[in-house]
């Protein structure tokens, strides 16, 4: 192989491995509830 295909190879392989990967959670519930306003002091 020439230099400039190993450079290539050797490039791709590093940007692959470098890559972003997503981990996608799932979640059955909410784990806490947003406060309702009742009024200035919860009355």
């Amino acid at each position: 192989m020439s230099g400039k295909a190993i450079f290539a190879f050797v490039l791709v392989a590093f940007v692959a491995a470098c890559a972003a990967k997503e981990e996608v959670v799932y979640t059955e519930a909410p784990v806490t509830t947003e406060p309702v306003f009742t009024g200035k002091y919860g009355n």
